[in-house]
């Protein structure tokens, strides 16, 4: 919102995603004090808004059985039992490992942008998942969400207020919905990350808006990548630029290191954690993949142990890249 706009306007509109303290200067301009001016009206228009948002909240359908991968496709240690080994322990890529990563992870760029394509109103979140599970299987590659820790579908599907980790399943995508596609392959010994949030049919501008600023906050946070630098760089210039919209960084979960193994002990927030001193090093990989919330960052999850909303239900979206530390910044190994 422009916050010069007068206060006569000010009451025909929106109030601000992030809200002053009572004794705060309003956000319409007017000069007086939030309690003295809007604090009341937005406080009705937050729980009008709360009703509208609990009558059309994402609400979870029908699951199918778990999709069959081929047995001449090279599979993850976890794909019958569930649970994945902790591998190597190494944080820094080999140079016989780097370009099978560069490999799964443009595989995994290719099959997000098709997945994208097909994105559209009146088909089902698990028509998403049938085909990213075919593209995969074509791809030579296994889907890697398929039954780590139980995870029972081939690509994470989340719609509007769901932050990650969706299930698909039969609900069908609406006319104005957004989604994100989290598309995840492991080809020749190796895993490829990547998501994107896509419109789907007529999308309002304030979730066009959300979606623009969350790349942004992921090529915000790519560009700090350097090698000798903290992590916590990463999570820095996410942030800002995310409080410059007055949006809310989810906090909950974060990017990870990645390689033979889904998840390695490298952890990257997305808000800035001066805990977070490691230093980057030149042939590390690990994902960067922002959630950004038009409100609150909290979050609940659902009883199927696997679905995070926000706890306000207002929406998210995510975008996702694998990268490549080098000796001056970063390769992002998920695009085409």
């Amino acid at each position: 919102m422009n916050l010069t706009t007068t206060a006569a306007t000010a009451a025909t509109l929106r109030p601000p995603n992030k809200l002053p303290k009572p004794n705060d200067a309003c956000w319409c301009a007017s000069g007086k004090k939030y309690k003295k001016c809007h604090q009341d009206a937005d406080a009705e228009f937050v729980k009008e808004e709360r009703k509208r948002l609990e009558a059309n909240r994402v609400k979870p359908g029908r699951i199918s059985p778990m999709r069959v991968v081929p047995d001449n496709i090279p599979k993850p240690d976890y794909w019958q039992t569930g649970q994945p080994s902790r591998g190597s322990g190494r944080v820094v890529r080999t140079a016989e490992e780097i370009p099978r990563m560069r490999k799964a992870g443009l595989a995994a760029a290719r099959i997000l942008r098709m997945a994208g394509e097909f994105v559209k109103p009146g088909i089902t979140t698990d028509d998403i998942d049938a085909y990213v599970h075919e593209l995969t299987i074509k791809a030579g590659g296994y889907p890697s969400p398929l039954n780590y820790r139980g995870y029972p579908k081939s690509v994470c599907t989340s719609v509007n207020e769901v932050i990650c980790h969706g299930i698909p399943d039969d609900r069908k995508l609406l006319d104005g919905d957004i989604v994100n596609l989290d598309v995840t392959i492991f080809l020749e010994g190796v895993h490829g990350d990547c998501n994107a949030t896509f419109c789907v049919g007529n999308v309002d501008e304030e979730s066009k808006q959300l979606i623009r600023v969350t790349h942004e906050c992921l090529m915000k946070g790519i560009e700090a990548v350097k090698p000798g630098r903290p992590i916590s760089d990463i999570g820095r210039a996410i942030e800002q630029h995310s409080d410059h919209y007055g949006y809310g960084v989810v906090r909950a979960y974060c990017g990870h290191g990645i390689s033979e193994t889904f998840h390695n002990s490298l952890q990257i927030p997305h808000y800035f954690d001066a805990r977070s001193t490691t230093k980057m090093e030149v042939g590390m990989t690990f994902t960067i993949e922002p959630m950004i919330a038009m409100g609150t960052w909290e979050e609940t999850t659902w009883d199927d142990e696997w679905t995070a909303v926000t706890k306000d239900l207002k929406r998210t979206a995510q975008f996702e890249h694998t990268v490549l530390v080098t000796e001056t910044g970063c390769d992002i190994l998920t695009r085409e």
